[in-house]
């Protein structure tokens, strides 16, 4: 059965991202398929997408980065530097997990596929 999943690191503090509002988009969709926001662990406490829902095709991730890191740093310049990550991915086959991290910090960003 395939799956969609994310988690959040903040880098600049070496730790999960917890409490980080994540919205997850079809490609063409102005509304978003799911929203939910990062636990603890810096995970979504569900897949994003899993089983039957989980079409190939593209989507977007929006994670709102900027009230978690001015909430954790009042030195931070307003409007922030990076106030929501958008990833643009394909997801091409429906019975794979896609696992999409992402390190954060207040002034930049990185991702891959994970496992």
């Amino acid at each position: 059965m395939g799956q969609l999943t994310t988690h959040v690191l903040d880098t600049a503090r070496g730790r999960p991202a917890a409490g980080i509002p994540v919205r997850l988009y079809r490609q063409g969709e102005p509304e978003p398929l799911i929203t939910t926001i990062t636990n603890s662990d810096g995970r979504c406490d569900a897949p994003l997408l899993q089983g039957a829902a989980l079409i190939a095709g593209r989507y977007e991730l929006a994670f709102d980065v900027g009230a978690y890191f001015a909430a954790r740093d009042s030195s931070l310049p307003d409007p922030p530097f990076l106030e929501t990550v958008r990833l643009a991915v394909g997801l091409s086959d429906p019975s794979a997990h896609y696992h999409v991290p992402l390190l954060v910090s207040p002034w930049g960003y990185t991702t891959y596929r994970g496992s």
